[in-house]
């Protein structure tokens, strides 16, 4: 299952060189990374959905929270610019009782 969300981000105008980042989520998986996140939703109780966040439309750059797994920015303009984040819930998952999985994970520009 696919689905996509958006960050907005308000750089200064002209400012070059940031960076946006994801972090690994408030359920990451055992083994989980800042470069390679392993991020899971969670139910009311303790099941867990695994999922993965891209930058990409064809889901295949995982936006992780690392310099070289984030998103370089385009320059600023000084207004709120809107970037895609495309997530996929990985498949194989149907055991899983039916009920709202959510995870929070956090936005950080780095400049």
């Amino acid at each position: 299952m696919n689905g996509t969300g958006t960050v907005t981000v308000a750089c200064t105008n002209g400012l070059t060189g940031a960076v946006i980042t994801l972090g690994q989520g408030l359920h990451a998986a055992g083994g989980s990374t800042d470069a390679v996140p392993l991020r899971q939703m969670q139910d009311a109780g303790t099941d867990k959905l695994t999922y993965k966040l891209y930058s990409d439309s064809g889901r295949t750059t995982v936006w992780g929270n690392t310099a070289g797994t984030g998103l370089a920015a385009s320059t600023g303009t000084g207004t709120n610019q809107n970037l895609t984040v495309y997530g996929t819930i990985d498949s194989g998952q149907s055991t899983l009782p039916a009920g709202s999985y959510a995870d929070t994970v956090v936005a950080t520009i780095t400049f």
